[in-house]
């Protein structure tokens, strides 16, 4: 018996046996769940060959992913370090199992780096406060990053993060069909939601 997404099997509304009028069809079938896992060394891709001649990537291990910072309009490359929270299933974060929609804890020093770069502030100290950074600029480049400061604004939650070099973020992406762990950094009220579902879940 292989795995299908047919619906004939299933009984009625009412309880009662559906008649069986044709037999399975190739366009029903499934495949086993992929079960993506976090880990430090290489990551492992399969090539899957689906229907039409299409492909699949079947992503078995995953380090690293695109992650997006929206509000600063910014992605970066970035390690994944692990899963903390995932509403559907508690033995997946024990796991480190990436699947869509699962928050994970990544490294922020991409972030920093480009932060600083734009903004000429460090967000990397240990106390989550910024601190300027003097580096040898020509006018013109001060001048286009003192412009950039006036209208500068961060979530103070994100801000408490970048101290300890670790983000919430969330993936978007689905590891087991695009062979890719991307994302976006969690802020503002979604932030706010899921800090608190974390904590209520360790008590």
């Amino acid at each position: 018996m292989g795995i299908n997404r047919d619906s004939r099997h299933k009984r009625r509304l009412t309880g009662g046996r559906m008649p069986i009028h044709k037999k399975k069809r190739a366009f029903e079938k499934a495949r086993p769940v992929s079960n993506t896992k976090l880990v430090t060394d290489a990551a492992r891709i399969r090539r899957v060959r689906t229907r039409g001649g299409n492909y699949k990537f079947r992503a078995l291990r995953l380090k690293e992913g695109n992650f997006n910072w929206a509000s600063e309009s910014t992605s970066q490359k970035t390690r994944i370090l692990n899963v903390v929270y995932n509403a559907s299933n508690n033995e997946l974060v024990r796991t480190n199992t990436l699947v869509k929609n699962c928050i994970v804890r990544i490294d922020a020093t991409p972030f920093t780096k480009w932060y600083a770069n734009k903004y000429g502030v460090s967000l990397a100290n240990r106390k989550g406060k910024e601190e300027k950074l003097e580096e040898k600029k020509s006018k013109r480049a001060q001048g286009r990053v003192e412009e950039r400061k006036k209208n500068r604004t961060i979530d103070p939650r994100v801000e408490e993060q970048f101290g300890t070099q670790r983000l919430l973020a969330c993936i978007s992406s689905r590891p087991g069909q695009s062979g890719r762990a991307d994302g976006y950094i969690l802020e503002g009220k979604e932030l706010e939601f899921y800090t608190k579902r974390m904590e209520a879940r360790k008590k």
